[in-house]
């Protein structure tokens, strides 16, 4: 009998112990997608100014030949009007026509001579450009990243235990809160765990105020319960109560401006998983935080 136990007890602690390490190693890979997504859209970005790039040297070059093109008319102009003197020493008769070609050409050069600066200013236009925008595109995407850094830093535990996740789409950061996280089922009263969550999250989007947040709600495809149909007739409405209810939290609890807050319910139509399974099902009922840009509106006259 008392081996029987010892038995029993070694074989509980090795089934615990292979929990553990799956539920570690799921951290992980975790963690490794959301790494190779980041380095995945930073290629993107760059690969996209790499193009820009392209397309304004490919410009350039034109206006290159365009230079060379005047440069050489210029110098045939030169050319002729040294030949027009030489003619007009010669030929004393026609000293009125030679002078009418040597003021023409002149005129000519004189006009050459304009483009010629027009081309270069146009050149070393582009160039700024070029650099401004390369400058501009590096700062954006620095930002994304910062803001990206601290939003994973802060949220840490959650993305490790699968209650959030952050992604970043093209240089726009999107944070994804399960509903098991934030609501009771059929409700949208914030829990006290979803508020620890939003509270740190609110507390470094605070840092952004150049960020608008647009907060959409979403549910999976089963229907409300007939005892709740009187407070929430359809999932439209009980999206949307949700969505309010971490608008109204992130304003008044956080302190966030109301300006900088959008509130959307998206009902069952926008899911990220099959409803066929309860699994997906529950990734489905979601909060989803976009990250957009905000220009604070001007202050009434």
């Amino acid at each position: 009998m008392k081996s029987l136990l010892i038995i029993l007890l070694l074989g509980l602690s090795l089934l615990l112990s292979s929990c553990v390490s799956k539920n570690v190693y799921q951290q992980k890979v975790n963690e490794a997608d959301l790494l190779t997504q980041d380095v995945s859209d930073l290629a993107a970005t760059i690969s996209e100014l790499r193009q820009d790039k392209k397309s304004l040297q490919d410009d350039l070059s034109n206006l290159n030949v365009r230079l060379v093109e005047v440069l050489q008319q210029n110098s045939k102009l030169q050319r002729d009007l040294l030949a027009a003197y030489a003619t007009e020493e010669r030929q004393e008769g026609n000293l009125t026509l030679h002078q009418q070609q040597i003021v023409a050409l002149r005129e000519q050069l004189v006009d050459m001579q304009q483009t010629n600066d027009q081309l270069l200013a146009t050149i070393e236009e582009l160039n700024r450009a070029l650099d401004k925008e390369k400058i501009a595109r590096e700062a954006r995407l620095a930002k994304v990243k910062n803001t990206y850094n601290q939003l994973v830093g802060a949220l840490e535990e959650e993305i490790k235990r699968g209650e959030l996740t952050i992604s970043n789409l093209e240089g726009q950061l999107s944070v994804n809160l399960l509903n098991k996280i934030l609501f009771d089922s059929g409700k949208s009263t914030i829990k006290p765990a979803g508020q620890k969550v939003l509270k740190s999250l609110g507390d470094v989007l605070s840092k952004f105020p150049d960020k608008a947040l647009q907060i959409s709600g979403h549910t999976d495809n089963v229907q409300i319960s007939s005892r709740l149909i009187e407070l929430y007739p359809s999932n439209w409405e009980l999206s949307t109560a949700r969505a309010t209810s971490v608008v109204h939290f992130l304003q008044k609890k956080v302190g966030l401006q109301g300006a900088r807050l959008i509130a959307a319910g998206y009902s069952e139509y926008h899911p990220v998983a099959s409803n066929e399974d309860a699994a997906g099902r529950a990734q489905n009922r979601r909060i989803q935080i976009l990250l957009v840009p905000f220009k604070a509106a001007p202050p009434a006259e």
